[in-house]
């Protein structure tokens, strides 16, 4: 039975639950959160290493684009499984390079030869282009487009609607 333990019980948590239950990827889902007193929450973010085993994976379903990806550090130096979560809904070309710790959400495209990195959102109807690379810990919000030939800085924010073009972002050599 594989189960998820996502953090985070907020907006974006529950958008991560909607997306992991429409494409049943995990038989079992727990939360966990700080702040919530909801009766689903089941502990502490920091009592993530209770739920640690061979079929658990863990997403840090947190807006901060900092904290995100230090929780994907954590649960890598814990030796836990870090969940990439892709809606079927969402085009990724067999060419592209979805790390973990990502989300790409219903109907997001990530197009041939793009990399996104650690611990990114890639937001309902977002697009990457080819030759694309998304550095660590961005947030492409809903339909947001970012064209050919860019590199887009590290825990960066591209808004709703937002259009990057071509070659807008040096990429390096």
């Amino acid at each position: 039975m594989k189960r998820l333990v996502i953090l985070g019980f907020g907006g974006y948590g529950k958008t991560i639950e909607d997306v992991v239950l429409s494409g049943k990827l995990f038989d079992e889902i727990i939360f966990l959160d700080d702040k919530s007193t909801d009766e689903r929450v089941a502990g502490k973010c920091t009592d993530y290493v209770n739920f640690i085993d061979e079929n658990t994976w863990f997403y840090p379903a947190f807006g901060n684009n900092n904290l995100r990806v230090e929780w994907i550090q954590i649960f890598n130096g814990a030796g836990a499984q870090v969940a990439t979560i892709i809606h079927s809904s969402a085009y990724v070309s067999k060419n592209a390079l979805v790390e973990k710790g990502c989300a790409v959400l219903p109907q997001a495209v990530i197009n041939t030869t793009a990399k996104v990195k650690t611990g990114c959102i890639i937001n309902f109807g977002a697009v990457v282009d080819h030759d694309v690379v998304i550095e660590k810990g961005v947030h492409l919000c809903i339909n947001s487009v970012v064209k050919a030939y860019n590199r887009i800085a590290p825990f960066a924010k591209i808004e709703a609607g937002q259009v990057i073009f071509n070659n807008t972002f040096v990429m390096e050599q």
